[in-house]
């Protein structure tokens, strides 16, 4: 179990080379428009997200591909992909979740070659699709042997810890601000979690418009930090 928790805070790592500190999935353009201005506004912004936006349908996908790679099921597997691929809200959250996952994949290939990787990326190459983040941490996790409950909370952490470090540049915070508003989203990341664990993939879908918004304003903000 520890050589299985220690994978999954590398994985799950800031510093994990997937470009995770270059997207703000639409935080960007809430602060421009002063939907976000200070720690509060930041951690419940970043609270809807999880509960309500790209948080709760990716979850919902976490499971479905966490289960069905344990089960072998290639059929189900697929149908997550396919999900996770054409339901973004804008075109910058589609190359923010497939540029991560693919990243992601490729890094774990390269470092830690797991027993039947090379089986399930074969399927998503006949799909034609690039692997969404959730997608890509859900199927190494179960590869693995990282039990779900503690994949799922951990991958919604590092979701949050990464909107979070967005908003403390953006505001801009203080660091310790920054972790205050993260500690106040640790019960909505359980929350969540604990409630996706056990969803079906009817339940998947989400309710943020105001954050697509954003993100497609974002497109054509005038300046720009971060990629989305």
């Amino acid at each position: 179990m520890a050589d299985a928790l220690l994978r999954l805070l590398a994985w799950l790592s800031p510093s994990f080379p997937i470009g995770g500190y270059t997207y703000s999935h639409g935080v960007e353009q809430a602060v421009e428009a002063g939907f976000v201005r200070d720690r509060a506004s930041l951690a419940g912004w970043v609270a809807f997200i999880l509960e309500h936006g790209a948080g709760r349908s990716d979850a919902v996908l976490f499971a479905a591909v966490h289960r069905a790679v344990e089960a072998g099921d290639e059929a189900s597997f697929v149908r997550a992909l396919e999900r996770a691929d054409v339901l973004r809200g804008s075109r910058e959250m589609a190359l923010e979740s497939s540029a991560q996952g693919t990243a992601f994949l490729s890094t774990v290939a390269a470092a830690w070659p797991l027993p039947g990787l090379d089986r399930w990326q074969a399927v998503i190459a006949a799909e034609r699709r690039a692997p969404a983040h959730a997608v890509a941490v859900a199927l190494c996790a179960a590869l693995a042997g990282i039990p779900l409950s503690a994949a799922l909370a951990g991958f919604l952490h590092s979701v949050a810890a990464n909107l979070v470090s967005a908003g403390v540049r953006l505001v801009p915070l203080g660091q310790t601000d920054g972790q205050r508003a993260l500690a106040a989203l640790e019960p909505v990341a359980a929350r969540v979690a604990a409630w996706a664990e056990t969803a079906s993939p009817d339940d998947f879908g989400s309710r943020a418009p105001m954050v697509d918004w954003t993100s497609m304003t974002h497109e054509t903000q005038y300046t720009r930090l971060f990629r989305s």
